[in-house]
């Protein structure tokens, strides 16, 4: 929640401005007290419907508490609509009746804003050129957000825009490149991480900061911006980008922020940046994607090469110390980040296998295969958490429905909704928005799940 305090002068720039203000209005004692109770009416409609960013309201994966319970699946779904889509890998997200669809439109990676009851385009804009590679659709690769009246979304290249969310009106920019020194330089050498294959790390928004990895030299790896401005707030390591977003977690008493670099996981200190403890990875090209979950003190995550790793985050002294305390290469993920339950994590595995580990240990409660018929090595699987039950969204657009349940895999439902797909879908309201479809011929759509 943001918290109540002097605000710095809002801004609203052009394009050219690089996230310095312009048209500057006087931020009186009226407008902070507007700013605290619009955080509090948000926070209200994210307990009611809203997905509003990677991974859901909380970065994890769980869907809000009002949202309808699953217990089975429709067998033929209804689509309440479908609009086509440009090829790219952004998910979808949804707030304030609004779904942002992130995609190449005419050359450009644009961000659009569709009506989310009809799907019907409320605006549209250009965010940046594409970006093309072997691996993937040329299009964008990370996933935007809405927090309140304002959405955000990062460029393949790294060029960050936050816009008017009811009219796309530019509001500010920075670009990892030219205002931090991070290196773009795609598909050549040995280039590791977003450098090499585009950015896909979505930023967080907590607070009134924004969070990214924009991977800059000369301590820029991780930026802290003000969300209203674009300002600078804070600068920390020198790391560059992996795949993963950010991830902000009470950890050992103290509120950080946790990284899966190029160079390895990362604790910040949440109030100023400061690095609090490391834990290098080193892989082939830094293919650092998934998405690290906090259980406890346990920060899980990990990668093809160096398996699920297992990390206790303790003070030691007047710092931290983390300690890999386990590592499981028969749970190693690959592009799917896993999804923690109480003290158990789910994930697909390397043998495109559904399994559940136990974080304390990393030990393999069970393992479920033939849920995936793609290669192991392109398998990929977009895990979200309603209620008691989990549901995943395979890379063939069937969607799986069963229990959370440690003892063992307990299947609840299955039915096809889309179908080639590598994003993670949004469920809000009973609806599932996912997209169909990563290079052409595709298309965003809005899936009834539950009344």
């Amino acid at each position: 929640m943001a918290q109540p305090g002097t605000r710095p002068k809002a801004t609203r720039c052009g394009p050219q401005q690089d996230g310095q203000c312009r048209d500057s209005l006087d931020h009186s004692r009226v407008t902070t007290r507007r700013h605290v109770l619009l955080t509090l009416l948000l926070l209200v409609n994210i307990d009611a419907a809203d997905w509003p960013r990677w991974r859901g309201p909380a970065n994890n994966g769980h869907a809000p508490a009002a949202t309808p319970v699953l217990s089975s699946l429709p067998a033929e779904p209804r689509v309440r609509w479908q609009v086509p889509a440009g090829p790219g890998l952004a998910s979808p997200v949804v707030a304030n009746g609004v779904v942002l669809a992130f995609d190449n439109q005419d050359g450009r990676e644009t961000l659009r804003a569709l009506d989310a009851q009809s799907g019907g385009q409320r605006w549209r804009a250009a965010i940046d050129e594409p970006f093309s590679d072997s691996q993937g659709p040329t299009g964008p690769r990370c996933t935007p957000l809405i927090d309140g009246d304002r959405a955000y979304a990062v460029s393949c290249r790294g060029e960050l825009q936050c816009r008017a969310l009811k009219d796309g009106g530019l509001l500010w920019r920075v670009n990892y490149v030219t205002n931090f020194g991070a290196t773009f330089i795609g598909e050549k050498g040995n280039t590791p991480g977003a450098a090499r294959h585009g950015n896909n790390g979505s930023p967080l928004v907590d607070g009134d900061h924004l969070i990214a990895c924009s991977g800059g030299p000369n301590g820029a790896g991780v930026v802290c911006l003000d969300k209203f401005t674009g300002a600078t707030v804070w600068k920390s390591l020198n790391d560059m980008a992996g795949y993963a977003p950010p991830v902000v977690a009470e950890l050992a008493g103290r509120r950080q922020v946790i990284v899966f670099s190029a160079d390895g996981v990362v604790g910040l200190d949440r109030r100023d940046g400061r690095e609090l403890w490391r834990v290098p990875v080193k892989t082939a090209f830094a293919r650092h994607v998934a998405t690290p979950v906090v259980v406890g003190d346990l920060v899980i995550t990990g990668s093809h090469q160096s398996g699920l790793l297992g990390l206790r985050v303790a003070p030691e002294g007047s710092g931290f110390r983390a300690t890999t305390v386990w590592t499981n290469q028969e749970a190693a993920p690959n592009f799917s980040s896993p999804i923690a339950v109480g003290d158990f994590v789910y994930l697909l595995g390397p043998s495109k296998n559904v399994i559940c580990v136990e974080a304390a240990t990393g030990t393999i409660k069970w393992s479920e295969s033939g849920l995936f018929t793609t290669s192991a090595d392109k398998a990929f699987g977009g895990f979200l958490v309603v209620g008691a039950n989990i549901l995943t969204l395979t890379d063939t657009g069937e969607l799986i429905l069963f229990a959370a349940n440690p003892a063992a895999y307990r299947e609840l439902g299955r039915t096809q909704v889309a179908g080639v797909n590598w994003c993670n879908p949004a469920f809000a309201d009973g609806i599932l928005y996912l997209r169909d479809g990563l290079k052409r011929d595709g298309s965003w759509r809005a899936v009834v799940l539950g009344e």
